[in-house]
């Protein structure tokens, strides 16, 4: 049976996993509407997420220990028939009641408990502490994922730019073959210059070849981080523009103090630390504990023959009792009046009344007397047990208030470092700009100076590989911005884009 409900458990989160695998995504997909289907898919995200299910019920529990216990217990046993034995080595047998029957026994208990010591008073504020900081690491755990996958969905962006920046040097190559074919017509170039041409375009193709599989990668890992299928297609809306960074490393500073999910984490951490080192201390005060129940308990046995013969050798004692009294009345001077020991027998009365006794089990309890008690307790020496875990509660105080001010010094230090790449970067992306056009103007002027036989075929190549070079430059500029910004973004919490 627990192989068979492990084997459905187990059946079940697949079941689930797979219907989250199989989220089918939109065709069109913006940055925003990625950033939901992670939120809903992605495996470590809800692993976070799942943790606050625990802490809240931690705080449920915490309160639950303020309120009273409840026990309620029942059960049932049986004695095998024999012949008993008695005091003094006797047995019934002995005594002629005969062996034992077989007996059937029935109880229950009801009891309620009731414990409250300082540790318990804290233990709710101690819980929601806790809770506290485990929301901070969900938070921290969100603009984590948020990062993940806006870095993913610019390496997506970023590989398309390459694939199209590849295209343009395959049609900037075939327009290169077309006019050393004209020249070789014309006989003002050489069937080298064409074999080159030709070198040319077959590279530039591999270059396509590797940028759209570099496309497909980049694709299937932006699904992977959304926790999908990676064999759905989906074209990228969101677009990202180069503008200039105005911010101040002061603002965002005060941003990131405000809405750094680590940061927050860090605060939580040491206020559950502040409650652990109250909770620690309370084990030098008293506690106080209330109890009380309720019992009861049957027996029946299988059969009445032991209660009959004890019924019948009692009737058989005071049948002689009787006889021998009637005896010493008969014997007296005045003789007192004889007492009729015919009254003394078992009757059919008396038969059912001890079928009737016996007829207890299950349910027919004899009630125990109810019982109470109260004990206060208050520890005098546990080994420094309570010593140890307070120095110890105070220790990791410590290291959690070190910490948070680490964090802050290094927040700050990475907001003005960071704010100093993005601004880098932008102004490189502004110069790449504009070594592309320069590289462009030269690419054209040299086309037209190869057309009118001025230079060779080497210098034409030549310049569309610097204006290639210069393309690419640029493009890595403007998306090194972008991945500089994303990264600044996640130190001070927020989007700071438009």
């Amino acid at each position: 049976m627990r192989i068979r409900a492990g084997a459905l458990a187990a059946a079940a989160l697949l079941i689930t996993a797979s219907a989250r695998a199989q989220e089918t995504v939109p065709a069109k997909m913006s940055l925003e509407q990625a950033l939901d289907i992670a939120r809903r898919n992605n495996p470590t995200y809800l692993q976070a997420a799942n943790n606050m299910d625990v802490a809240d019920w931690d705080v449920r529990q915490a309160y639950g220990q303020l309120l009273p216990s409840a026990s309620v217990s029942t059960g049932v046993s049986w004695q095998g028939a024999g012949n008993q034995q008695l005091v003094g080595g006797l047995t019934l047998g002995q005594l002629g009641f005969g062996s034992q029957p077989s007996y059937y026994f029935s109880s229950y208990q009801v009891g309620l408990n009731y414990n409250l010591s300082m540790s318990t008073i804290l233990g709710a504020s101690q819980a929601k502490a806790q809770r506290r900081a485990t929301g901070a690491r969900m938070r921290q755990a969100e603009a984590t994922l948020v990062q993940q996958v806006t870095q993913a969905y610019l390496e997506v962006l970023r590989e398309q730019e390459a694939v199209r920046l590849a295209q343009q040097q395959v049609e900037n190559s075939q327009y290169n073959l077309r006019l050393a074919q004209g020249h070789l017509d014309v006989g003002t170039a050489t069937p080298i210059d064409v074999g080159q041409a030709q070198v040319q375009l077959g590279r530039n193709k591999v270059s396509v070849l590797q940028a759209q599989n570099a496309l497909a990668t980049a694709r299937m890992r932006l699904l992977q981080q959304l926790g999908v299928s990676v064999d759905q297609h989906v074209e990228l809306t969101t677009t990202f523009e180069l503008t200039e960074p105005t911010w101040t490393a002061d603002s965002l500073y005060v941003m990131a103090v405000r809405n750094n999910p680590g940061l927050a984490a860090a605060r939580s951490t040491k206020k559950a630390a502040d409650v652990s080192v109250s909770s620690a201390r309370s084990a030098y005060y008293p506690s106080l504990s209330l109890s009380a129940g309720w019992s009861g308990f049957t027996q029946q046995a299988s059969n009445t023959n032991l209660q009959m013969a004890q019924a019948q050798a009692q009737i058989a004692n005071e049948v002689s009792q009787c006889n021998t009294l009637n005896d010493l009345y008969s014997r007296l001077a005045d003789p007192l009046p004889l007492m009729d020991c015919t009254q003394y027998r078992l009757t059919d009365a008396t038969r059912q009344a001890i079928i009737d006794a016996n007829n207890q089990f299950p349910f027919k309890f004899q009630h125990s007397p109810p019982r109470a008690s109260l004990s206060i307790s208050l520890p005098v020496f546990q080994g420094l047990t309570r010593q140890r875990n307070l120095e110890a509660a105070k220790a990791q105080r410590e290291d959690d208030a070190e910490q948070l001010r680490d964090q802050e010094l290094a927040l700050r230090a990475n907001v003005a470092i960071d704010l100093a790449t993005v601004k880098t970067d932008y102004q490189s992306a502004l110069l790449e700009e504009s070594n592309r056009s320069l590289a462009e103007q030269q690419l054209r002027l040299a086309r037209e100076r190869y057309q009118l036989g001025a230079i060779t075929f080497v210098d034409l190549v030549n310049a569309q590989t610097v204006f290639a070079q210069a393309d690419r430059d640029r493009s890595a500029a403007i998306f090194a911005y972008h991945d500089a910004v994303a990264a600044l973004e996640a130190l001070v919490g927020t989007s700071l884009r438009n």
